[in-house]
């Protein structure tokens, strides 16, 4: 584990603490997220989702659960999520508001969850809570948590956190009933969206920083104890590639060329680390621009993605997260990026969801060494985080206006 600096408070006080900014927390993401029990259902994707699914009015019944086992709807095989809108109709019926409002929860959970395991792992409080912070009203996921048909982005995502946790509980005392537990939140997570294929990679990097468990000796058996999760992965991978080629989502070559997805990858790249810093011009769909793509673009992102990757290695011994943060943001973002083509997007804010993490890591563990230290130095990174955490909340507030209907 990471060491800190003891804060000359009692373990009870720092836990007190934590149940205060996680309940700030809460309060901050449902003030943004407010206009959400207004929101309608839109007639994208929500209509395949919920309010012409047939078997999702059903509720939870026998015909539907096994429905949602086998079903290649909506080119995915996510059963899990099937049946968490099987049940919200069954509870709320066509009431939008309350669909919303569970995503909304399930958002917000993840959010907690996400404190929690930075916290156990790094032991640092407030890095933790800025990152949690960030994940949870930054505007680019109002996507992910405003549209009712991508309940599958923050299902999965609070099965993403659990796994982490009993991964970490795992590490302090490795007991079989610990790691079964983890191989079920993977599980159950693949089952809700199989964007979690990636997770074994990043407990991997885990185990370099905070963890400290990534030495020369030791990299065969920390793979050793990770390949029942690549296992689990590659099977999750063979069943999404069947049921997106026999739904006809998966874009032949011979509709775009290995090059036009190559350059536009690189150009998302840089795209989704812009948004991050300047989330404007947020849309529900940006159009692939297949051979219309500018070259001089991919030049200058892949010059500059270049430029951070050099950087990372060069300052991975002494800031081991920067290269924890930026290959979690590289490897997470793969399944979605382009290589293989699924629909006509060039990218999507949703695709942010879990990948932004790792960046957000890299901005919390890093801007504190980037000033001298001074006097106030730590209140004026207090002052400069709040601001951030407001300038989101007022973006995201309006960004969820956006969803109406």
């Amino acid at each position: 584990m990471a060491n800190v600096k003891k804060h000359g408070k009692s373990r009870w006080s720092l836990k007190t603490l934590s149940i205060i900014i996680a309940a700030v927390i809460v309060l901050i993401t449902v003030a943004a997220y407010l206009p959400l029990s207004n929101n309608s259902f839109i007639n994208f994707d929500d209509t395949e989702y919920i309010t012409e699914n047939h078997y999702v009015q059903q509720g939870l019944t026998l015909d539907s659960i096994a429905w949602s086992f086998t079903a290649k709807h909506a080119s995915n095989w996510h059963p899990l999520t099937w049946l968490s809108h099987m049940l919200d109709y069954q509870l709320f019926g066509l009431n939008a508001g309350r669909h919303h409002l569970v995503s909304l929860a399930l958002h917000i959970l993840s959010s907690l969850l996400l404190f929690i395991a930075l916290r156990q792992m790094s032991l640092d409080l407030w890095k933790s809570a800025f990152v949690s912070a960030l994940f949870a009203l930054h505007p680019i996921h109002v996507e992910s948590v405003a549209w009712a048909a991508e309940r599958k982005d923050v299902l999965s995502t609070v099965f993403w956190m659990l796994t982490i946790i009993t991964y970490v509980r795992y590490v302090q005392k490795p007991y079989l009933s610990r790691y079964l537990l983890i191989l079920i939140s993977f599980v159950l997570g693949l089952m809700a969206k199989p964007m979690l294929v990636t997770l074994p990679f990043v407990l991997l990097l885990l185990d370099y920083w905070p963890l400290a468990r990534f030495r020369p000796d030791r990299i065969k058996n920390l793979l050793i104890e990770k390949l029942p999760l690549f296992t689990l992965a590659a099977v999750s991978c063979a069943i999404t590639i069947h049921v997106q080629r026999s739904s006809g989502a998966v874009k032949g070559l011979y509709m775009l060329a290995l090059k036009y997805r190559i350059g536009n990858t690189i150009v998302s790249y840089l795209s989704y680390i812009t948004k991050m810093f300047v989330p404007t011009n947020l849309a529900v769909f940006y159009p692939h621009p297949g051979d219309g793509l500018s070259w001089l673009s991919v030049a200058v992102a892949a010059i500059i993605l270049a430029a951070v990757c050099a950087l990372v290695i060069i300052k991975a011994k002494s800031w081991p997260w920067l290269l924890v943060g930026w290959l979690w943001y590289l490897g997470t973002l793969i399944p979605v990026i382009g290589l293989v083509q699924v629909g006509a997007q060039a990218m999507a804010d949703r695709y942010a969801y879990i990948p932004h993490i790792g960046l957000f890591i890299i901005i919390a563990w890093t801007a504190p060494l980037l000033l001298p230290k001074f006097a106030y130095r730590k209140h004026c990174f207090a002052v400069a985080g709040l601001i951030i955490i407001l300038l989101l909340t007022i973006l995201t507030n309006r960004q969820a206006n956006h969803w109406r209907n």
